[in-house]
């Protein structure tokens, strides 16, 4: 276990992300006095954009770039970055460069989407404009934990989102074990926290109270990433119709998955599949009962069950958008990262009734 004293810091500050790590870090039993850093908000209490929060930051303030930098310069440092996308890339850019020049060692887990991609242009593609560090690409993993056997081989890892956590969570136990088709039909439904703090028609609470659209409907950005993520894994590269959905509540997502078996199969041979490929994972469980969001809101779980009819399969998988999909997630791999437990800090249970 690596016990060097580190310099944490959570970019992206005043983000709701940003609020999850800083909740979730302050309880952490090795990472628990981290450096929140927000540009637009340098010297002002944390508490006044997370009021929630007050009982456990005090009166910490938010701190400057320049503050990051300084400190990047004087020891080991793990960033956790919450930046938008389209600004973490060259941010994170600039920050690593710091940690070279004064040959500090750096850990750094980005959940915005700018190193999910390892083709410039396919990002560019993606998101309608150039990647802002691309030259760094190569030097980020990008997948869930839950996935990855080991530790890559790399001191940067980027994680692959909300939406993306729950539906590569549903679908690399059927792929890894060929026994789906690889066309897959996908639906999600999450909360309006996962649109971020700034107010819009999409989060505003008389808007989405009482109601539940869909949007993005077949073109939404997380099902490339997804894809790319399936085939790096698998070998295959499947087809995604992702249909996502804008629910009435604040926090969680729910996805269900369906696919066509290759062959005939019972329920049990199907459950086995997801059972063993989740069988040493510390936060997915695999239940025999439709998962619902209030078992995992406010933790970093995902709860999964199957169904089939003998020549289809169906996945619901359950998770926190803002836990399991963005800051649990992230410290999930900053465990791993540094050498600690991978559940440390995150075994809290969900908040159930919400």
């Amino acid at each position: 276990m690596n016990t060097t004293p580190l310099n944490t810091f959570v970019i992206g500050g005043s983000g709701y992300v940003a609020g999850e790590l800083l909740r979730l870090l302050a309880q952490h039993p090795h990472l628990h006095s981290p450096i929140a850093i927000s540009e637009s908000r340098p010297g002002e209490s944390i508490a006044a954009a997370f009021p929630h929060l007050s009982p456990l930051v005090g009166e910490q303030c938010f701190h400057s770039l320049e503050d990051a930098k300084q400190r990047l310069a004087t020891g080991s440092s793990l960033i956790l970055s919450a930046a938008p996308h389209g600004v973490s890339a060259a941010l994170l850019d600039e920050l690593i460069r710091v940690a070279e020049r004064a040959q500090q060692p750096l850990k750094v887990v980005d959940i915005s989407a700018d190193y999910r991609f390892k083709d410039a242009a396919q990002y560019a593609n993606v998101y309608g404009h150039a990647h802002g560090a691309a030259h760094r690409l190569g030097d980020f993993v990008c997948g869930l934990p839950e996935h990855l056997a080991t530790s890559p081989n790399t001191a940067y890892v980027a994680h692959p989102g909300c939406f993306a956590t729950a539906m590569l969570l549903s679908i690399w136990p059927l792929l890894r074990n060929s026994l789906t088709e690889d066309e897959f039909f996908l639906s999600g439904v999450t909360g309006s926290t996962g649109s971020g703090r700034k107010p819009s028609d999409g989060t505003h609470h008389p808007k989405r109270h009482s109601d539940l659209y869909a949007y993005n409907a077949l073109a939404h950005r997380h099902s490339p990433e997804v894809a790319q993520l399936c085939q790096h894994l698998t070998g295959t590269l499947p087809t995604l119709h992702f249909v996502p959905h804008s629910g009435p509540f604040a926090r969680g997502i729910h996805m269900t998955v369906q696919a066509k078996l290759r062959q005939d199969c019972d329920q049990r041979a199907v459950l086995n599949c997801f059972e063993e490929a989740y069988a040493h994972s510390a936060f997915v469980r695999v239940v025999k009962t439709p998962p619902r969001l209030k078992d995992v809101v406010g933790s970093n779980y995902a709860e999964i069950a199957v169904s089939t009819d003998g020549r289809s399969v169906a996945v619901t998988t359950v998770i926190d958008n803002l836990v399991k999909g963005a800051a649990g997630g992230a410290i999930q791999w900053a465990n791993r990262l540094l050498g600690f437990a991978e559940n440390a800090g995150l075994t809290a249970p969900s908040l159930g009734y919400t």
